[in-house]
């Protein structure tokens, strides 16, 4: 990113605090990452922010709760509605009214869960690989988050595991930059375990059919997490929808291939 974020940090209900950064200005592009050890905003999304930018967009990137800058509580389950309202709220107090949600993952399902909970904030949603639309018990047999079982939240927890988890993300490890791996594992080991071990996700498969707003899937053929006929699930409940497919890419469609899902995101916004 060559654009300088300003970031705050937002009150919200339970007396947690999400952090908020953003940049640019314009129609507002929310970006809401996924879960794993170490996410945040900026690790997400650190190669399409500028695009957006440069665009005329008002980039805003949030740290989900337990996650980033924002606060980690412990003792509590993270629950999908947990996190759709805890980012609602800050979105709302950001000054945000309405706006296009990009999610990728666990990210996907929040902006889902928000479409739904709040129809007239949303533009358009923009998906990478989204989570939240298969049970618990199916993700669970994928070969990526059964590959993601780690020390996370252990003494045991350390730089080269984080590496390991990342690479679980991408077809091509070269993504894998040592800085990516540092900037996570510093969240990492201010994170309790209880984000991953205590997270619970609904099935919000039977209500695609709700989304009336135009949407933008994208899909990486390797991918290890989501099932690739979750793109079949969209075209099946959703009037108002287009999927892009990527061959050699996994979980992070945005990363691996970047200047590209900047390309059809920025056209998709256009259109």
């Amino acid at each position: 990113m060559t654009n300088e974020l300003s970031r705050t940090m937002h009150g919200v209900t339970g007396g947690y605090d999400i952090s908020v950064a953003e940049a640019g200005s314009g129609p507002a592009v929310v970006f809401i990452h996924g879960s794993g050890p170490g996410a945040s905003g900026a690790s997400n999304f650190r190669q399409n922010v500028d695009a957006f930018i440069q665009r005329g967009y008002r980039v805003v990137l949030p740290d989900l709760i337990g996650y980033g800058q924002s606060s980690k509580p412990e003792g509590i389950d993270y629950t999908l509605q947990l996190f759709t309202d805890t980012l609602y709220e800050a979105l709302k107090a950001h000054g945000v009214e309405r706006a296009t949600l990009v999610g990728n993952s666990l990210g996907g399902g929040i902006a889902i869960q928000m479409a739904l909970d709040h129809p007239e904030f949303i533009d358009r949603l923009i998906l990478m690989a989204p989570g939240c639309i298969h049970s618990q018990e199916e993700y669970f047999r994928m070969p990526g988050i059964a590959g993601m079982v780690s020390s996370f939240g252990g003494p045991d927890f350390n730089e080269e595991e984080q590496r390991r988890l990342i690479t679980n993300l991408v077809y091509d490890p070269v993504h894998v930059t040592d800085a990516l791996v540092k900037e996570r594992f510093a969240v990492a080991s201010t994170q309790p375990k209880d984000v991953i071990v205590r997270m619970r996700t609904p099935n919000l498969a039977p209500r695609l059919n709700e989304l009336s707003m135009p949407i933008l899937l994208f899909w990486g053929y390797n991918e290890r997490f989501m099932p690739l006929e979750g793109i079949n699930l969209f075209f099946e409940a959703c009037d108002d929808v287009r999927c892009v497919t990527f061959n050699k890419v996994g979980h992070w469609v945005q990363v691996e291939r970047a200047d590209e899902f900047n390309r059809h995101a920025l056209e998709f916004l256009h259109g």
